[in-house]
């Protein structure tokens, strides 16, 4: 496990950063915009870019979990993966 695995890990990493920045933006943006997130064209931007990862935690979570609650359960999701990617990462 040379270098090729430390790179795909990085490459790993950097897409579950990018997507978990992605929630975060979107969530700020969430409480600054109010009511008229809708029409903001960075917000549909952020919401087109994160649908990928709030579909599949969706599709993981059960039923009990409320919908409003998915992207803050992803965002968690994505911060351990980060994490985990590290340490990997960190062992090669």
């Amino acid at each position: 496990m040379g270098s090729g695995a430390a790179f795909v890990i990085s490459v790993l990493r950097a897409v579950v950063e990018a997507a978990g920045l992605f929630l975060l933006a979107q969530g700020i943006l969430y409480l600054l915009a109010g009511q008229g997130r809708e029409k903001n064209v960075i917000f549909q931007l952020f919401r087109l870019l994160t649908a990928p990862v709030i579909r599949f935690v969706r599709f993981i979570t059960p039923r009990v979990v409320v919908d409003r609650h998915v992207p803050v359960v992803a965002f968690f999701l994505l911060f351990w993966l980060w994490i985990a990617l590290a340490y990997i990462r960190r062992l090669l």
